[in-house]
């Protein structure tokens, strides 16, 4: 076995969300979910066969977002795994629901932060282990640092 890191590339202004789900028709299924749940939302989705032809199916309704996410898909090598670039959305406006899809065995990561993804490739194929999602902890919060997580949220909407 060999195991290898794997870089997403995120485009500017952009989050991902990168899963784990088992059968042909979740990418038409992500996008119905997406469309109806976030309809601003600007969005790629694709999916990783793991038998058959083994192709990398798409939708979305930005051409270049459909096609980072093929291209990201691609190099990660992975059956069964499919990915979602969002802009003008975030991913907790469509997680619960994504989440909720038959299709959908579970999520690795839904972020905007940089992302490795750890892949182990064997004789069969390759499969993802777990991802790095940002940077390690420097500290814990201050007083001021809480008062500026709370402003935050409030200023993008999140609280009253």
């Amino acid at each position: 076995m060999e195991l290898k890191t794997v870089k997403i590339d995120i485009p500017e202004g952009c989050n991902i969300i990168l899963g784990q789900t088992h059968f042909i028709k979740t990418a038409e299924d992500l996008y119905e979910i997406i469309a109806t749940t976030a309809s601003q939302a600007r969005f790629g989705v694709a999916f990783t066969e793991a038998s058959g032809p083994c192709l990398i199916r798409t939708e979305g309704n930005d051409p270049d977002l459909t096609g980072a996410c093929a291209g990201n898909l691609a190099n990660i090598g992975a059956g069964h795994v499919f990915m979602i670039i969002l802009k003008n959305a975030f991913p907790v406006n469509v997680l619960n629901a994504i989440k909720n899809c038959p299709e959908v065995c579970g999520i690795y990561c839904a972020t905007a932060n940089p992302v490795e993804v750890v892949v182990a490739e064997t004789d069969q194929g390759s499969g993802i282990l777990g991802v790095i999602d940002g940077f390690a902890p420097k500290g814990t919060e201050t007083d001021a640092d809480k008062a500026g997580r709370k402003a935050f949220l409030r200023k993008i909407g999140y609280k009253l």
